[in-house]
């Protein structure tokens, strides 16, 4: 037997909220991983953080993609175990739509036929739980009676055949691939000093740390980065009366 996992997760972003309001579901949005350790993540989401509207197929990546953010997300893991045939047709399914991903587009539309019950098909489209609602059941684990186009993240919690491993911050997962990282909350100031000695062990002597926090920014932290030196700076400037 194999096992995949199945994370649902809210980031808190404006849409997510309106959604929640509208569901009343803890999470809004679905992603199926191939490993415990959330590398091989997948689902139908925003291509680039910075634009919701743009969507489509996408392999998340939890350390630089849009999830990073979003640093005290919530989430939810569970496991579906499957036989190893299964998991290796699920796997070229995903492989395919990999090497397709351009041709695959976010199901906007779909999302209005849910709450109505009608299922709104539209080609090469698919909406986040839709997807992976879909690619199980072509791989053979048909976990519902009903059209994948009418699948939300919130119809596979307590789902008999999925166990759940973990709930809380998405960032205290136990088994993350990623090392801790720095979140623009937990410090008034980005620690500068260890951040360049950390670099210069790593870049110029090739000292790779083996253990101690790892200073690093995500994507989304270059612009919090820049507002704390613009404050600290303007404090400079009011102490100095510049």
């Amino acid at each position: 037997m194999k096992s995949v996992y199945l994370l649902l997760s809210n980031t808190g972003t404006i849409t997510n909220q309106a959604i929640k309001a509208f569901t009343a579901a803890p999470y809004n949005h679905a992603s199926l991983s191939l490993d415990k350790n959330m590398k091989r993540l997948y689902s139908f989401g925003r291509r680039r953080p910075t634009n919701p509207f743009w969507g489509g197929f996408v392999q998340e990546d939890l350390v630089q993609g849009t999830f990073s953010w979003y640093p005290y997300a919530t989430c939810a893991v569970y496991e579906l175990k499957m036989t190893r045939r299964k998991y290796q047709k699920l796997e070229r399914l995903l492989k395919a739509f990999a090497k397709n991903y351009k041709t695959y587009f976010y199901n906007y539309l779909g999302l209005l036929g849910v709450p109505t019950n009608q299922p709104i098909h539209v080609k090469s489209s698919y909406f986040c739980s839709q997807f992976v609602a879909e690619v199980l059941k072509r791989a053979g684990c048909n976990l519902f009676h009903k059209t994948s186009a009418l699948v939300t993240p919130d119809d596979f919690r307590g789902h008999e055949e999925l166990q759940l491993i973990y709930e809380g911050t998405l960032y205290e997962y136990p088994h993350l691939y990623s090392r801790p990282f720095y979140h623009p909350k937990k410090y008034r100031s980005f620690p500068f000093r260890k951040y360049m000695k950390q670099q210069v062990r790593s870049e110029v002597l090739g000292i790779q740390e083996e253990n101690g926090e790892l200073y690093q920014f995500r994507d989304g932290f270059i612009k919090p980065k820049k507002i704390l030196i613009s404050r600290k700076w303007y404090r400079i400037r009011k102490f100095l009366k510049l």
